[in-house]
């Protein structure tokens, strides 16, 4: 019988994975050496924590874990279940079961995987590909795939942290199923805390002893881990080995510290702080201090706290406190909000400072938060009026009869292509919303307004 990458045998079948020479972390086994976030993976679907919206009765998954052919692509965030998911199907199925590593095969290495899926195939034997980080296959190596896919000669399940729609084939992604996962919880993740303590394949102790979790180390795990249940149960694990250094069975925040190599930070996510971290972030970036935001930023990444939040807050920032004196702040925010969502963290951090950069040193105007709040007052107050006649919609037959669109002046064709006549309702003619700063671009468009509103005449 042959042997895996760590000299365990290859079952040619029943309900174990199968390790290819491109294959990955799912054939470690459960020896003693193995990291405890590989022993504890779920062994099958009912321990999954988190994802319940895949997990109903007659969903894909439990279809898939069944053994019904099908392909699905897993995106989520690092370390929610995507790796976890492959793991329980190789555990449940009787199918052949190869995992590859989108960094490290090519197509030489797939066509040998799907070859011998086909000779598989000839004998009634069925294969399941684990293609973990497909988002790094480049386009030859997913034309390589379609066939396979489309022919059920292999059952996929393709693993990305990005969005598929912008990473993956489309006739790739529409020959299989897209399922979303979703961010786990403080909740999920200290739920598996607790289990890897009291498991057996977890952190017990020879003589069935268990370590203790303090409140404050649990937080401080939640913290560092930020939703990732890999590096929770890693960082766990470290602090378990630190304590026993030390013959203790006592994890607290000291010990986790130590065994992380960094500080805990102090912030909750929930809590007081939250808002006064973020509140401090915003008025450094307002206030033009970019040292200052980019430690908040820092503070709030390494918190854990979600990326996506802090993207949200600069581009309201962006147009709150910069707005017209410099239009291109906008742009930086949403280009970095929509990086983000697409490459998440570690490398999303960079993106957020480098918006945070351009937002801090950007001039600040809040004259475009001013010119709407102006003008929604006035409507609330009751300052609306008719619209004039000549601005009234004339696409039909009868519009003139009643005086709409009658002596509108197209702006295109005055001089300069601004046509002096009445825009606002009679009511609120002579409002001045937007007053434009002297700050940065808006100084050029404060002359532009003032020559617009001379040719019109105010």
């Amino acid at each position: 019988m042959s042997e895996d990458l760590f000299g365990e045998p290859i079952v040619e079948r029943g309900r174990a994975a199968e390790v290819t020479p491109a294959g990955g972390s799912l054939g470690a086994g459960d020896h003693a050496g193995t990291p405890l976030a590989v022993r504890m993976r779920p062994r099958d679907l009912d321990e999954i924590v988190g994802q319940q919206h895949l997990l109903a009765p007659g969903s894909p998954l439990r279809r898939l874990a069944a053994g019904e052919p099908m392909s699905v692509f897993l995106w989520g965030p690092p370390g929610v279940g995507k790796t976890t998911i492959a793991s329980v199907v190789s555990r449940q199925t009787d199918r052949r079961f190869v995992e590859v590593s989108a960094v490290t095969a090519g197509v030489k290495e797939v066509r040998a995987v799907l070859d011998q899926a086909k000779r598989d195939l000839r004998t009634g034997r069925q294969t399941v590909l684990f293609v973990d980080e497909v988002h790094r296959f480049s386009k030859a190596q997913q034309d390589v795939l379609l066939p396979a896919v489309e022919n059920r000669l292999v059952t996929l399940i393709a693993a990305t942290t990005e969005n598929p729609s912008f990473s993956v084939i489309s006739p790739l992604l529409s020959r299989s199923l897209l399922l979303t996962l979703k961010p786990l919880t403080d909740d999920d993740i200290s739920g598996l805390l607790d289990r890897a303590i009291i498991d057996e394949r977890g952190l017990r102790r020879e003589d069935g002893s268990t370590f203790e979790l303090t409140d404050d180390a649990r937080a401080a795990l939640l913290r560092m881990a930020g939703g990732d249940a890999r590096r929770a149960l890693t960082y766990l694990e470290e602090s378990a080995a630190g304590a026993a250094a030390t013959d203790s069975l006592i994890i607290d925040p000291p010990v986790v510290e130590r065994a992380v190599d960094r500080a805990a930070v102090q912030y909750d996510r929930d809590g007081d702080q939250h808002y006064d971290v973020i509140s401090a972030f915003i008025k450094s970036m307002r206030g033009s201090d970019v040292n200052a935001a980019l430690h908040y930023l820092a503070r709030m990444i390494e918190a854990g706290e979600d990326p996506r939040f802090i993207a949200r807050r600069i581009m309201i920032l962006a147009s709150e406190d910069i707005g017209m004196a410099d239009p291109t702040a906008i742009q930086v925010a949403v280009a970095a909000a929509q990086t983000v969502q697409l490459i998440g963290l570690p490398e999303g951090a960079i993106t957020l400072a480098h918006a945070v950069i351009h937002c801090s040193l950007a001039p600040k105007s809040n004259a475009v938060v001013t010119a709407i709040g102006e003008a929604r007052a006035d409507v609330r107050a009751g300052k609306i009026g008719t619209v004039p006649p000549h601005l009234r919609d004339a696409h039909y037959a009868t519009a003139k009869n009643y005086g709409h669109g009658v002596d509108y002046l197209y702006a295109h064709d005055a001089p300069h292509g601004i046509a002096a006549q009445q825009y606002l309702p009679d009511d609120l003619e002579g409002a001045d919303y937007y007053r434009p700063t002297t700050h940065g671009n808006e100084a050029g468009v404060a002359e532009r307004l003032k020559i617009i509103n001379d040719l019109l005449g105010r």
